[in-house]
């Protein structure tokens, strides 16, 4: 399978908390800008809680016809170095026109997405790939990335169940946290990753590197043993 080299960097709290609202808060933070930097990922994937509280318009799209797509396919609006991948299955996100944003966005979603909605996102000048019976279907959506729109190197960069997504798919190649110097402790609050079924066992890691910053983060990297 031909597929983009896949990282999933995050920043998290001691405890292994990732709410956005925290971490902005913690010594470090900064340097999560800066290891992002490093790791030379002109493409990003968030899931769809990220999309619509930090990228996309406020409200949701809502489909005149009940009509599905129904079938895999893809729309490719411009050649770019790198894009920004929101995951969003069933196709509600609102988006001004791709040309006011700096990096175009690109839409990952399933065959139930509406046509209306692919409709939208085309005059918007916004690419997609829809692939996936019931939910986008990652593996096949990354092959498509790879192969049609040239991405070669790919961040997932949450949150905790678009995470979860990728390393169930057997997507993630290494595994980047920057670990803040603070405790979050509230209940409730997800991790890195979600959604692993609990007959899971621990994925394997190998150590990859070790780095501490002046503001007492820790960045880790590690490489996912396949």
């Amino acid at each position: 399978m031909n597929k983009p080299y896949i990282i999933c960097h995050m920043m998290m709290s001691v405890d292994g908390r990732i709410d956005c609202g925290m971490t902005a808060k913690l010594e470090g933070v900064d340097d999560y800008y800066t290891t992002l930097d490093a790791l030379d990922i002109p493409t990003t994937v968030s899931g769809g809680v990220t999309g619509l509280l930090e990228l996309a318009e406020p409200g949701e799209f809502k489909a005149e016809s009940g009509a599905a797509f129904g079938k895999e396919g893809f729309s490719k609006k411009t050649d770019s170095e790198g894009y920004e991948v929101v995951l969003d299955s069933r196709g509600t996100l609102l988006w001004k026109n791709d040309r006011e944003y700096d990096t175009p966005h690109l839409i990952f979603t399933s065959e139930k997405v509406s046509t209306d909605y692919l409709e939208y996102l085309n005059s918007r000048d916004i690419s997609w790939i829809a692939c996936g019976k019931e939910h986008t279907d990652l593996a096949r959506a990354s092959e498509i990335l790879a192969d049609e729109f040239g991405v070669k190197r790919m961040g997932i960069v949450g949150g905790a169940h678009n995470n979860g997504g990728f390393l169930k798919a057997g997507l993630i190649d290494e595994v980047s946290v920057l670990i803040g110097p603070g405790i979050d402790g509230r209940e409730g609050m997800p991790g890195v990753f979600e959604g692993i079924p609990m007959d899971q066992d621990p994925i394997p890691l190998k150590l990859k590197s070790v780095q501490a910053f002046e503001s007492g983060a820790v960045w880790i990297r590690y490489d996912v043993r396949k």
